[in-house]
């Protein structure tokens, strides 16, 4: 226990949950005001396209919580519409968050769940924020660390106060 009565875990969770939070942000940044044809961009035959590498990302989070649950299962989805994939993206952020926010019990330990499907999410957020620049549509750099990023808000209405790179 912390000196507040928090215990070990409701800390890992905390700091799970936050990490959900930084993926909604970042995600968020890269993927608002896509332009015309970005969903589909290929750099070459063999890579994904933003909307395969989206819809694996949600494929991902709904593997976490199922995990999260106590459940080992997941599934790998066809990409919806552009559009329709960011809306499941943050309908998977929000339901593995609610459940990290309950008292339900984990089926795993924290640092599986950040490990396997949270940290390879992030990366893909990477390959997303990339392809834009690749695509002629980059995203402003910014200082993540100014960011106002909350546990618990993982939906598209993120901060909008910034603090970008020219």
């Amino acid at each position: 226990m912390d000196e507040a009565g928090n215990s070990v875990t409701d800390l890992k969770r905390q700091m799970l949950r936050h990490t959900l939070a930084t993926l909604a942000y970042r995600s968020g940044k890269a993927i608002a005001n896509a332009p015309e044809g970005f969903a589909t961009f290929r750099t070459n035959e063999k890579t994904r396209t933003p909307v395969e590498i989206l819809a694996h990302i949600c494929d991902l989070l709904d593997w976490g919580h199922n995990i999260a649950t106590g459940k080992d299962s997941g599934q790998n989805t066809k990409p919806l519409p552009w559009e329709e994939q960011v809306a499941r993206f943050f309908s998977e952020l929000e339901k593995f968050d609610s459940y990290l926010a309950s008292d339900q019990p984990l089926g795993v330990p924290v640092e599986k769940l950040f490990q396997a499907p949270i940290a390879d999410a992030l990366t893909h957020v990477g390959q997303i924020a990339m392809l834009r620049r690749m695509a002629g549509a980059p995203m402003r750099g910014e200082n993540y660390f100014k960011a106002e990023i909350v546990a618990g808000r993982v939906g598209d209405e993120q901060s909008t106060k910034r603090v970008e790179f020219d």
